[in-house]
C-alpha cells in the first residue's frame, strides 16, 4: 500500500510539472516558449499524462478516478479517502517544483502580468462564470473522460504501452473539444494541490484563491461525472 501510495504522490507531482509548468512557460515573461498558445499547453498535458502512465502504471492521479472505483466496489472508502489526499498533497508538490524552475520568470512578471492570469497558471478557472454550467461542463467532461479511460483499460489493456498513448490522445481530445469554459480539471488534485501552493507561495501582487469557485467546480463536480461514469460503465458498457 505505501509503494502504491508513492506512486499516487508522485505520478500527480510530476503531472502537474508537466501541465502547470507548460502554463508557466506559456504565460510568464522571459521564457523560451512565452506565448505559445493553448494547443502547446493542451499537447503537454496529454504527452505528460502518457509519461506518468508509462513511468508509474496502475495509478490514478485523480481522486475522481479513485470515486469510480470505489462506487464499483474495487477499493474501500478508507483507502479512497487517504489515496485522494495523497494525490492532493502530490499537486502541492509539483506546482511548488514548479515555482522553483520557474521563479526569475514568476519575479519578473510580478508588475507586467495580471494577478488572475498569475493565479491560473496553477489552478483552473472559467472563460465565463456561470456556476452552474460551470458544474454542468466539469461534470460532464469528467463523466466522458473517465468512461473513455476505463473502456481503454478493458480493451487495450493486453497491448503494450496502448493505454498510456491512447489516455493521452484522450486527454488532448478532451481539452481541444471541451476545456474552452472551464479549463477541463476534471480532476481535484490537478486544481486544489496547485491552488493550495499558489496560496502559500510568496506574492507581492496577489490575487485571490478563489477557493469557493475551486471547491465546487473543480472540487465536487467531477466526482458527479465519476458516479456517472462508474454506473455507465458498469450497466450500460458492461466492463
Amino acid at each position: 500500500m505505501v509503494h502504491q501510495l508513492l506512486a499516487e504522490f508522485m505520478g500527480t507531482a510530476l503531472m502537474i510539472i508537466f501541465g502547470v509548468g507548460v502554463h508557466a512557460d506559456e504565460v510568464l515573461n522571459r521564457t523560451k516558449y512565452h506565448g505559445s498558445g493553448h494547443i502547446f499547453a493542451i499537447t503537454t498535458w496529454g504527452f505528460g499524462i502518457s509519461i506518468v502512465l508509462f513511468i508509474f502504471g496502475d495509478v490514478f492521479i485523480n481522486p475522481a478516478m479513485a470515486m469510480a472505483q470505489l462506487v464499483l466496489g474495487k477499493i474501500s472508502l478508507i483507502y479512497f479517502l487517504i489515496v485522494s489526499i495523497v494525490e492532493v498533497l502530490g499537486g502541492i508538490a509539483g506546482a511548488l517544483i514548479v515555482y522553483v524552475m520557474y521563479a526569475d520568470q514568476f519575479k519578473l512578471s510580478e508588475k507586467d502580468i495580471d494577478p488572475v492570469i498569475v493565479r491560473n497558471i496553477f489552478s483552473t478557472a472559467p472563460a465565463i462564470r456561470n456556476l452552474p454550467r460551470n458544474f454542468f461542463v466539469e461534470a460532464f467532461a469528467t463523466f466522458v473522460f473517465l468512461t473513455s479511460i476505463m473502456a481503454i483499460s478493458a480493451r487495450a489493456e493486453n497491448v503494450p504501452g496502448m493505454v498510456p498513448l491512447s489516455v493521452g490522445f484522450l486527454v488532448w481530445a478532451v481539452g481541444m473539444g471541451m476545456g474552452g469554459t472551464t479549463g477541463f480539471a476534471m480532476n481535484l488534485a490537478r486544481d486544489m494541490g496547485p491552488r493550495l501552493a499558489y496560496t502559500i507561495l510568496p506574492w507581492k501582487n496577489r490575487a485571490t484563491s478563489d477557493f469557493q469557485y475551486g471547491l465546487l467546480i473543480p472540487g465536487i463536480a467531477p466526482f458527479v461525472g465519476a458516479i456517472g461514469a462508474a454506473l455507465f460503465s458498469k450497466y450500460y458498457l458492461g466492463l
